[in-house]
């Protein structure tokens, strides 16, 4: 647990922090059945590249507040409803994922498959882009995606306004451009900052560990269980975020916890911890 409040400290103090969520299955003894539970994700940027997962035992919205508290800086999420009360205070800043919006033209393929195949060409070309800013550093990152892809949107935002006026708004191809619409500002601020993602994508592969999971466990014990759960997700999600072999590292931590001093739990975080263990073997 103390190395897992580290982790969620180092989280805090960067300017960018991906998020999303699933359900989990949790023992309920007053229950015949198994009520949903929920972790939560949250994934560092790169000065501070830490996975964090939150269990908790419902998705009322004001739970990512209560992660968040007062921290400020670029929230990546998908469209739901329990973000917006954070980003009504103008300290976080919504950014929307691309990866989100394409699903749903791709949806539409079935039933209007014309407008869904122009719609999937503007999103492949904003990717093309990525793909070559990829690797860059963040002012470089910026400055392509304000030459390339500003464009690329400002064309596909017109073609947007010209199909909304002729498609039901109830159909698959309506509501993908009106869930479009509807997040514009969100989707085109990456533009904006070249630490941001075009997508969400660092936290959905975060969480298919959960995902996995739940065919093999099942389900959560307890609520507490499914924190004591979250705990070790955090660790082993980040250890395979940094290619550290997570039974090494658990195994090294486990010994010096008794130990290590309360006030420096953040050497234990698996970011630190690696990067002391290349020192050593450098300095060797």
């Amino acid at each position: 647990k103390p190395v897992g409040e580290a982790q969620k400290a180092d989280l805090l103090a960067g300017r960018k922090i991906h998020s999303d969520d699933t359900p989990v299955p949790v023992l309920d003894a007053d229950r015949k059945h198994t009520r949903q539970g929920r972790n939560w994700v949250y994934v560092g940027d790169e000065e501070h590249p830490q996975v964090v997962f939150e269990y908790t035992p419902d998705r009322k919205k004001e739970r990512p507040s209560e992660f968040l508290g007062d921290w400020k800086g670029y929230l990546q999420a998908d469209a739901y409803g329990g973000y917006d009360g954070i980003y009504a205070g103008n300290q976080v800043i919504e950014v929307a994922c691309w990866a989100h919006a394409r699903r749903k033209f791709f949806e539409a393929q079935d039933t209007d498959r014309a407008r869904a195949t122009a719609a999937l060409v503007y999103i492949q070309k904003l990717y093309d882009v990525e793909r070559e800013a990829n690797g860059k550093p963040p002012d470089e990152r910026k400055r392509l995606r304000q030459e390339q892809s500003r464009p690329i949107l400002e064309d596909f935002k017109r073609w947007l306004d010209e199909q909304a006026v002729a498609v039901l708004p109830k159909s698959p191809m309506g509501e993908a451009i009106q869930y479009a619409a509807n997040q514009w500002t969100a989707l085109r601020r990456y533009l904006d900052d070249g630490i941001l993602d075009i997508d969400n994508n660092r936290a959905e592969r975060a969480l298919r560990c959960v995902a996995i999971g739940r065919k093999n466990w099942l389900f959560a014990g307890s609520d507490e269980g499914g924190r004591r759960a979250a705990i070790l997700y955090s660790l082993i999600e980040t250890c395979k975020l940094h290619r550290i072999d997570p039974f090494e590292y658990l195994r090294d931590i486990f010994d010096r916890l008794p130990t290590h001093p309360a006030d420096r739990m953040i050497e234990l975080t698996p970011p630190h911890w690696k990067a002391a263990r290349q020192a050593v073997h450098v300095n060797a």
